[in-house]
C-alpha cells in the first residue's frame, strides 16, 4: 500500500509517527497512559504502508472500544479512573517542579524524579488524554446498553472468527 498522493517525505513522516505511536502505545499498556489508543493510532498510520498493520488495526480498535465501554460500566470504575488521571497529573506537576529530594529518600539525589521536565509533561498530557477518553467513553457508553452490546458482539464475533481461522490453519497443517 502507498500513501495516497504522497511523496517520500510524507511517507517517511507518517511511518515515523506511526512507529513512534505504536512503541509509546505498547509502553503505555504497562505504564501510565492510554496504551490501546497509542497502539491503535500507530497501527492506523502504519496500515497506510503495511498490510500486516492494516490486518491488526480493526482488532485493536474493537478491544479499545471494549475497554472504554467496560471502564464506565460502574461509578466505582469511573471514579477510580478519574482519580488515576488526577494522580498522574499530580505526579507530572511534581516532576515539572522537581523539588529537592526529601531527607528520607535512600538513593542518590540523581535518582529522585528521573527523566526531568519532559517526563512530567508527558504525564500531564497523558492525564488530559485519559480524562478526555473517560468523558468520551462516558458519553458514548454509560447508560447506552445498546452501544455496549454492539461492541461486545463485535469482539465476540471477531474472537469466534479468529478461533475458526486457527482451526482451519491447524487442519491444513496436519
Amino acid at each position: 500500500m502507498s500513501v495516497p498522493g504522497g511523496g517520500t517525505a510524507k511517507r517517511v513522516v507518517l511511518e515515523t509517527l506511526g512507529w513512534l505511536l505504536l512503541v509509546v502505545g505498547i509502553a503505555a499498556l504497562v505504564l501510565p497512559g492510554p496504551g490501546l489508543l497509542g497502539v491503535f493510532a500507530g497501527l492506523a498510520l502504519l496500515s497506510q504502508q503495511y498490510d500486516w498493520a492494516e490486518r491488526r488495526t480493526e482488532p485493536v480498535k474493537r478491544r479499545a472500544l471494549q475497554a472504554a465501554a467496560e471502564g464506565v460500566e460502574t461509578w466505582v470504575r469511573i471514579i477510580a479512573s478519574l482519580a488515576g488521571a488526577v494522580a498522574l497529573a499530580a505526579c507530572g506537576v511534581l516532576w515539572i517542579l522537581k523539588p529537592p529530594a526529601p531527607v528520607w529518600f535512600p538513593l542518590s539525589d540523581t535518582w529522585w524524579l528521573p527523566g526531568g521536565v519532559w517526563t512530567g509533561v508527558t504525564q500531564v498530557v497523558s492525564a488530559f488524554i485519559a480524562v478526555g477518553l473517560i468523558v468520551y467513553s462516558y458519553r458514548k457508553f454509560h447508560g447506552h446498553p445498546e452501544e455496549v452490546a454492539k461492541v461486545r458482539h463485535a469482539v465476540d464475533e471477531a474472537d469466534a472468527d479468529a478461533k475458526e481461522a486457527v482451526k482451519r490453519d491447524v487442519h491444513r497443517a496436519s
